[in-house]
């Protein structure tokens, strides 16, 4: 048709060679977790390239922190980069397995809906989730990707981030939901002060019209604060003198979760 323009790569080859540099670069972090090191004209032989192409690979993989040189230049070997990613991946295991029995007994206890969330960039992750019996119609919140400022769970970890991260999240526009989210720096910061104090979050229609949640910390064995446990149902169950209670035995399911996870040993 007259007028359009073609866009780079549109027969394929540039989606092709994409893929295949993607392939290769997988190719060389399973040849280095094999060796232990290997150097640029091992891992270009059993990648089948020039040398040239390996390198170029590794130089990618090294900015990126996923491989590092040892103190016998020119040989290369996994970085920290591959052990955070495989820690963030083994924390979200651990955490739906370890989860399991305390989400459940927690959901039979309420009767209302529980979720475990993880931090995902700027928005809560929802990775495991029980219903108790009074939440049969719930919606369900698996795999949900669900705002910071507006929900009990997203709080928890606004709260607890280092300060400038925090202050980064503050900084942007805060999206409104209904007339009840917060979407002021000044008074998101004093409800985080809050959530800190008190040990536990908690929204009222702030997402949603008639839902209200309370959300509490899960914490890593070093302290570090990698989950959050909330729960989750209409208003008129969940009422606004009802939280602190709620939010007390959230935060007494999500210290057993934090035990589970080796923390305060």
């Amino acid at each position: 048709m007259t007028g359009e323009r073609k866009q780079p790569g549109g027969n394929g080859r540039g989606t092709t060679s994409a893929v295949q540099s993607v392939d290769r670069a997988v190719s060389v972090l399973e040849i280095l977790a094999r060796h232990g090191e290997a150097g640029v004209t091992e891992i270009a032989g059993e990648l089948g390239v020039h040398r040239s192409t390996a390198f170029r690979l590794l130089g990618v993989l090294e900015n990126r922190g996923l491989v590092t040189q040892t103190k016998d230049r020119g040989k290369y070997q996994l970085g920290a980069g591959v052990l955070r990613l495989a820690g963030a991946a083994a924390v979200r295991l651990d955490i739906s397995q370890e989860g399991v029995p305390v989400c459940r007994e927690l959901a039979d206890e309420l009767g209302e809906t529980v979720n475990i969330a993880v931090l995902d960039d700027a928005a809560a992750v929802n990775i495991m989730q029980a219903r108790g019996t009074a939440s049969v119609t719930a919606q369900n919140w698996l795999g949900r990707r669900t705002p910071l400022h507006a929900t009990a769970g997203g709080k928890v970890f606004l709260a607890h981030l280092a300060p400038a991260v925090r202050e980064g999240h503050l900084t942007r526009p805060l999206r409104r939901f209904t007339e009840r989210t917060v979407t002021t720096a000044p008074q998101l910061r004093g409800e985080l002060e809050t959530v800190i104090e008190r040990g536990y979050a908690a929204t009222l229609e702030e997402l949603e019209l008639g839902l209200a949640a309370v959300a509490a910390p899960v914490r890593s064995h070093d302290g570090t604060v990698i989950a959050a446990i909330s729960v989750s149902g209409p208003v008129y169950r969940l009422r606004a003198d009802l939280l602190p209670e709620l939010g007390s035995r959230t935060a007494t399911a999500a210290a057993e979760l934090s035990r589970r996870m080796g923390y305060g040993f």
